[in-house]
């Protein structure tokens, strides 16, 4: 099956810089959790791969960011989907580890634990950190305009960052309008019966 990769916090719900330290906290982007639930129901594996410093700052704990997730996975679940994997990076960034995007060690995790390669997977961010870490890793980067996804295009447009290596990075409004978009071109291939 066909890999989809996504940031969370700005892909699929909204982001704070206060950081999203529980369920009351955690607002989906509208469309989002529809969006997930039919890439799963289109035949695409759906991994999650995201930056979590807050654990490591001491904002929240594992027991609420596993809360947060399982609320993720049993809205997707309500609407006839599902989410392989939730990958998270609990490092500061002054840690310096392999895992924190934009450094690749989710995909490698990724790769590992669902067998899939994300090699060619494409891989839906809002921000510089996501698409250079789909680039270093050879999956196809796709922008969304939530979160910090304006401020990325700006970036993209106004020759301030390097990332896209003269290469065009699909945008998109959101999550729904990425997701819409992959159905309609990139069909997942269906199973005889």
């Amino acid at each position: 099956m066909p890999l989809v990769v996504l940031d969370r916090d700005g892909v699929i719900n909204e982001d704070s810089d206060e950081y999203i330290c529980g369920l009351a906290d955690w607002q989906p982007i509208p469309g989002s959790i529809e969006a997930i639930a039919a890439l799963s129901r289109g035949g695409y594996t759906i991994a999650v791969a995201t930056n979590q410093s807050g654990l490591g700052r001491g904002y929240f704990g594992l027991e609420e960011l596993e809360a947060i997730h399982a609320s993720l996975c049993r809205q997707v679940e309500e609407r006839g989907g599902r989410i392989d994997g939730i990958f998270y990076c609990p490092h500061l960034p002054e840690e310096g580890c392999r895992c924190r995007k934009p450094g690749t060690g989710l995909l490698e995790a990724i790769e590992l634990e669902l067998g899939l390669s994300p090699r060619g997977a494409v891989f839906i961010g809002d921000s510089i950190k996501d698409l250079e870490a789909a680039r270093s890793y050879g999956c196809r980067p796709v922008l969304v305009k939530t979160g910090k996804g304006m401020a990325t295009l700006n970036a993209l447009q106004s020759g301030d960052t390097h990332v896209a290596n003269g290469a065009t990075i699909p945008v998109f409004e959101d999550l729904a309008g990425a997701a819409r978009h992959i159905l309609l071109q990139q069909p997942a291939p269906k199973c005889d019966t």
